[in-house]
């Protein structure tokens, strides 16, 4: 199997608002992928269309060739655009969770970047700061063994000094035959570690290309050529 994501004329509508219309995508293994566009534009829709949270009113995605459910999610791990763990557990309590919950889950990972990242496994997560929330829930994300990370703005809140750690350090950490998407507005940030960018406008694929196809055949950098496609 090559491909670890397809989607096909997928469509999705909030009432009269179309949020996808007919997307066609077409993801592999081994792939760090960006999953660009404006507010509205259906990035958060179709990270939960993959993580079967969001049913297509046509259309399908297949992860690995499967219907997102029970099957799919035991080889993703999702990250979602909100604080969504119990306020009152201890990070500790949060990964011996997730150790529990996830047979892929790795504590070991999961702590020594707690501990890279100054974090101590003895704080409340909601005492913490909205950038250190973030961390410990990405963190706890990219501690798991899966085959497709889906990251929905996974780096919005953190300090500009901690990213680097963050995209280097936490993104080397997952499989190399694994494929992650983020999607986020910080391109100039992630780009560094993009290997493809999809770019949704107005809940279609106005682009899927690889960054280096970009920069070669436009002339500039991934950030750039963003700005130019949704220019005001």
């Amino acid at each position: 199997m090559s491909e670890l994501l397809t989607c096909e004329g997928l469509t999705k509508h909030y009432g009269a608002k179309t949020a996808l219309d007919g997307v066609d995508l077409h993801i592999g293994f081994g792939k760090i992928v960006g999953l660009l566009g404006p507010n509205g534009s259906g990035k958060t829709t179709l990270i939960k269309l993959a993580n079967g949270l969001l049913q297509p009113d046509s259309g399908s995605i297949r992860i690995a060739g499967m219907k997102p459910g029970v099957e799919s999610k035991a080889i993703v791990s999702y990250l979602p655009d909100a604080d969504w763990l119990p306020g009152w557990m201890r990070v500790e309590q949060l990964v011996k969770m997730f150790g529990d919950f996830y047979k892929d889950f790795d504590p070991a990972r999961a702590n020594e970047m707690l501990a890279n990242l100054e974090l101590s496994p003895k704080d409340v997560l909601k005492t913490l700061s909205k950038g250190n929330r973030e961390k410990v829930q990405l963190i706890l994300a990219m501690s798991r063994n899966a085959r497709l990370y889906l990251l929905d703005e996974p780096i919005g809140g953190v300090d500009p000094a901690a990213r680097d750690y963050i995209l280097h350090t936490i993104l080397s950490n997952y499989s190399k035959d694994a494929t992650v998407l983020i999607s986020t507005h910080l391109i100039e940030d992630i780009e560094p570690v993009l290997d493809e960018a999809i770019f949704l406008k107005e809940g279609t694929v106005f682009a899927h290309r690889s960054v280096d196809e970009i920069r070669e055949n436009e002339g500039m950098s991934v950030d750039a050529y963003f700005r130019e496609v949704f220019k005001c």
